[in-house]
């Protein structure tokens, strides 16, 4: 059964219309579901219109069986899903409010070895409400509530899965959470990290969209990338700059690009030098995240160069005129990567088992 939540309040007014309820209905219905409540609990419409609904969708998709509080205050979620998989989300504190990095599939199919996230391959997509639903529950876990009022200011699909490779989903998704009268979240305050695929880099630029564009770039060469990224054996990295070239003269939005730091393979101070003379012939505003490699994922045997490297690392990234800067590390105490969670999660899952089950 389809969850409401992947109907934007235009089509749920429609919906209504054809029940013959009036129009304002479908605001009521759609303020609900917002605020992470079930149709019982939406106790401004009529009881009939309650059972049309419960008949024909699922309000929630998602219920939460567990979250890990760090002490720097990163929360992290394991949701479950109506079919019985589960996902994971990070919500960050900052000082101007709060930051989620959501998942847009179950499981991934880009099989990064520095990351969780694919070890047992693509599941299967999440639909835009199921990863709308994972910005409701964490903002109803916050007490916010919608518009200037919302909690969460701002978003990043970072988590679990490739996000262009559920395009269809996804931008539905972004078209969803920016909506005026639902969380009303500027496409300015949301980042989308993508591995590369290079046709929908420039279908995101083509369909209108301005979200921040993050590229998990790693290295400076094919062969290099290959070793750690299969994607790179479909495009390489002069196809991905291309095409970020083309999204921001299309957006004018600067494109983040992220460098995880891996010791003896892409790790040389002479990479600043390498990427200024690779990024000069492309017209773009550009930053560089440099990441320091979570060694106790336990899933790749690769090795960190450590936090006082990654700082000399980006030093000299900006002596050769790169913008760039270190990463704030959040959440490592509560399995903060991508994938971490819901793979202890499966590694343990009678552990989490709840009573519904």
């Amino acid at each position: 059964m389809e969850t409401l939540l992947n109907y934007s309040l235009e089509e749920i007014e429609n919906l209504i219309a054809k029940q013959n309820e009036p129009k304002f209905r479908a605001e009521q219905i759609y303020n609900g579901l917002y605020l992470g409540k079930s149709f019982n609990e939406i106790t401004t419409i009529s009881q009939n219109l309650k059972i049309y609904l419960q008949q024909n969708f699922t309000s929630q998709p998602l219920s939460i069986i567990d979250t890990k509080i760090s002490k720097d205050g990163t929360i992290k979620f394991i949701f479950k899903l109506l079919d019985n998989n589960v996902i994971e989300s990070v919500l960050m504190k900052y000082e101007y409010g709060y930051s989620i990095c959501v998942s847009s599939q179950v499981g991934c199919n880009m099989r990064c070895k520095f990351c969780a996230s694919g070890l047992d391959g693509l599941v299967r997509n999440l639909s835009s409400g199921e990863i709308l639903a994972q910005i409701i529950l964490a903002n109803k876990f916050l007490d916010g509530k919608l518009g200037e009022k919302r909690k969460i200011t701002n978003i990043v699909i970072m988590g679990s899965g490739e996000p262009l490779d559920n395009y269809d989903n996804v931008t539905k998704f972004l078209k969803l959470v920016s909506h005026p009268k639902g969380f009303n979240i500027s496409e300015r305050n949301i980042s989308l990290s993508t591995c590369g695929l290079v046709d929908k880099i420039y279908k995101l630029a083509d369909d209108g969209f301005k979200v921040t564009l993050t590229i998990s770039l790693h290295a400076t060469n094919d062969q290099t990338r290959k070793s750690f990224m299969p994607i790179a054996r479909r495009y390489t990295i002069k196809d991905i700059l291309s095409a970020c070239e083309y999204y921001y003269l299309k957006t004018k939005r600067r494109v983040v690009f992220e460098y995880t730091l891996i010791k003896d393979v892409n790790d040389s101070l002479n990479e600043g030098n390498i990427i200024k003379n690779l990024f000069k012939r492309y017209n773009m505003s550009y930053h560089f995240n440099i990441i320091v490699l979570n060694e106790n994922s336990g899933i790749s045997g690769l090795k960190s160069t450590g936090r006082e490297f990654a700082r000399k690392f980006v030093n000299n990234l900006n002596k050769n005129g790169i913008s760039a800067t270190v990463r704030r590390t959040m959440g490592q105490d509560i399995e903060g990567a991508c994938g971490m969670l819901r793979k202890r999660f499966l590694e343990n899952e009678s552990d989490y088992r709840n009573d519904e089950e």
